[in-house]
């Protein structure tokens, strides 16, 4: 079964969004819980680089989608 190379970046364009947005999301609730409730340094730097990773993860995946795109038209 052959997939449609368009429909695949399509999908990866949504992981990439969703993966962008939720992160975000958990960040701005996680430090706003780490101030209501007080949290140490260490669980608020924890949250920061999971956020971070999330950022990363979602930034690899759309330079995956543009290279795959350039290498089409080309």
């Amino acid at each position: 079964m052959h997939t449609d190379p368009k429909n695949s970046l399509q999908r990866e364009g949504r992981l990439a969004g969703l993966v962008i947005a939720f992160t975000g999301a958990l960040w701005v609730g996680g430090t706003w819980a780490g101030n209501h409730f007080g949290w140490s340094q260490s669980i608020r730097g924890l949250l920061d680089l999971c956020a971070l990773a999330g950022f990363v993860f979602g930034l690899v995946v759309t330079y995956r989608i543009w290279r795959k795109r350039r290498a089409d038209e080309g």
